[in-house]
Parts: structure tokens; C-alpha cells; sequence
């Protein structure tokens, strides 16, 4: 069961992994090198795998999370198209 300070802990992490996203999608989209860019997706697998260790959020907790910050960094992933076109 979740005590108001693991909650705590949870969202400092939940925050930092949504910054570490923005990076990554900021590295990529400038093009930097393999190894920066591999060394932030490393950090963030670590972030996801110690909150779905912890059953601190829930694996479409953290899809939805990148989605999100996929969205606001390139827009969203697909478009609705116009079911009369």
C-alpha cells in the first residue's frame, strides 16, 4: 500500500522521467550522437522500470506518459481523418 511519502517519491519520479522524455525528444529531433541519445533512453528505462517495479503506475499509465510527450514535442502521433473524404 502507497504511504503519502511514497506517493511523494512516485511523482518526483513520474516528473523527472517526463523531463528525461523531453530531452530525449529534443536530443533526437537535433540529431545528436548514438551513444548521448542511448544514454538518456538508458536513464529512461531505468525511471519505467523502477516505477512499474514498484507498482507505483501502471504499464498504460506510462504509455499514455510517452504519448503525451511525444505529442508535445512532435505533435500528435496520427490525425483524424473526415470519414466523408
Amino acid at each position: 500500500m502507497n504511504t503519502p511519502h511514497d506517493l511523494t517519491d512516485a511523482d518526483a519520479m513520474m516528473s523527472e522521467l517526463r523531463s528525461r522524455l523531453r530531452r530525449a525528444l529534443k536530443l533526437q529531433h537535433e540529431g545528436v550522437s548514438g551513444a548521448k541519445l542511448a544514454r538518456e533512453h538508458g536513464y529512461i528505462d531505468g525511471f519505467m522500470r523502477v516505477l512499474l517495479d514498484t507498482r507505483a503506475v501502471t504499464k498504460s499509465e506510462l504509455l499514455a506518459v510517452v504519448a503525451d510527450e511525444r505529442a508535445r514535442a512532435s505533435g500528435p502521433a496520427t490525425t483524424a481523418l473526415d470519414a466523408a473524404a
